[in-house]
């Protein structure tokens, strides 16, 4: 299970991002210690902000952690302590839905008789041992099952007209008091308000961006989206993420950190990535970058515009500029002809005058990663491969490391923790604004 926020290794910077794996880890190891490996599965982006709040307001809490296969072998230290055991109650939750949710409808592995009752299994085994860690720290996890049972009704009940939010409120609950637990735990109740706001808007920001990524999906497949159901635009959609974006950076300034460097930038700068990634926006390094004239191509010098080269422009967009969310087209002008690298010249044909065939990029990675290939059209696999997949994947690293990397039984490519598609983030800062 991934969430949406996915920080690109440049732009958190080399401390950032090593306390960013140490609650990665810390999440992963709670989840072992107190559960077995198997419940290692759930561990999930999102879920670590749970114990990097936890640090932020208590300090740090780290301890030494052996070599790992999900590390290449390397020691480090790791969160520990009640943010980590926090954190993984939550993910098992959460985990214990997706499952409940997925047997619900069909879904991918769970389509067949045999595994929905494995399914069923799981998902109560989850829920059981999130509720046992819960206890234990004093988290009545009732508030999050609740919220995740009442979702389906609240689906049903949705439809044309039907406000949006309304169908993002079972999650806004559950997120909101997950995060406001982190307040209790360290002993800070003043921060218990803001930051069920803070959870609250995650939870709407989550469910929304997920909608938007799996729209197209959906659609092909008639699978339920709360987005068809309720008839809500993309314009709107992206309106209510900025707002929650900009609701959760200001409830952030009334919370009393001991130290908010990295969840600064986890709930601030890269929950605006997300929103711009699930738009299909361009990956930023500084908000400079996003400037309507810096993308505006321009014509070479000497060339002459020919009647006919171009398609009338587009239309504005909602967000100003002539793309759909502020992006702007070619003015106009002719287009040069393709050049072949390094000559500035059109291609020229192969020797031989055979047509070539344009070869398919080789899978990242290397070594222990020749498997499963990456292929387009994805191949999908059986239960017993995609097991197989599944683990041998944990193992290497691959989750992690590997971008992208093959689901194991869609085959469909995933997107590794890091989301950077540009040479440029090597001068990524970690934050930009002066807030």
């Amino acid at each position: 299970m991934f969430g949406i926020i996915r920080p690109c290794r440049n732009r958190l910077g080399p401390e950032l991002r090593e306390s960013w794996l140490a609650h990665l880890c810390g999440l992963c190891l709670a989840l072992r210690d107190d559960h077995g490996h198997m419940a290692r599965v759930v561990t999930n982006y999102d879920g670590l902000v749970i114990s990097a709040l936890v640090e932020a307001q208590a300090g740090r809490s780290r301890r030494a952690a052996g070599p790992c296969a999900l590390r290449g072998m390397q020691s480090a230290d790791v969160a520990v302590g009640t943010g980590a055991r926090l954190a993984a109650s939550v993910s098992l939750v959460l985990a214990s839905a997706k499952v409940g949710d997925h047997v619900s409808d069909g879904d991918g592995v769970f389509g067949h008789a045999p595994m929905r009752g494995v399914g069923r299994q799981v998902a109560r085994r989850w829920a059981a041992q999130a509720s046992a860690t819960g206890s234990d720290l004093g988290f009545d996890t009732a508030v999050l099952v609740d919220a995740v049972r009442r979702q389906s009704s609240v689906e049903a009940g949705a439809g044309p007209g039907s406000s949006v939010l309304a169908v993002t409120e079972p999650t806004e609950t559950a997120a909101g008091e997950a995060v406001a637990q982190t307040a209790v735990l360290t002993g800070r109740p003043a921060n218990a308000a803001p930051l069920r706001e803070v959870g609250r808007l995650f939870g709407r920001l989550a469910h929304l961006l997920d909608a938007v990524e799996d729209l197209e999906a959906d659609r092909a497949s008639g699978a339920w989206n709360p987005l068809v159901a309720t008839g809500t635009g993309l314009d709107e959609v992206r309106r209510l993420c900025d707002d929650a974006a900009l609701g959760i950076e200001l409830a952030m300034k009334e919370v009393e950190f001991a130290d908010d460097r990295l969840v600064h930038v986890l709930l601030v700068h890269e929950l605006r990535e997300s929103i711009r990634r699930a738009f299909g926006e361009v990956h930023s390094h500084t908000p400079e970058l996003h400037a309507p004239e810096l993308h505006t191509p321009q014509p070479p010098p000497g060339w002459q515009p020919q009647r006919g080269m171009y398609p009338p422009p587009a239309q504005p967009g909602p967000y100003g500029g002539q793309g759909p969310y502020g992006g702007s087209v070619p003015p106009p002008g002719p287009v040069p002809p393709p050049s072949a690298p390094g000559t500035g010249g059109p291609p020229e044909p192969p020797a031989d005058g055979k047509k070539r065939r344009k070869a398919k990029p080789p899978g990242p990675g290397g070594g222990l990663w020749f498997w499963p290939k990456l292929v387009k059209p994805p191949r999908s696999r059986g239960v017993l491969l995609g097991c197989l997949a599944l683990l041998y994947q944990c193992g290497t690293c691959q989750y992690c490391c590997r971008d992208p990397f093959p689901g194991p039984w869609s085959g469909k490519w995933r997107e590794g923790c890091c989301n950077c598609d540009s040479s440029g983030c090597d001068n990524c800062s970690g934050c930009d604004c002066n807030c």
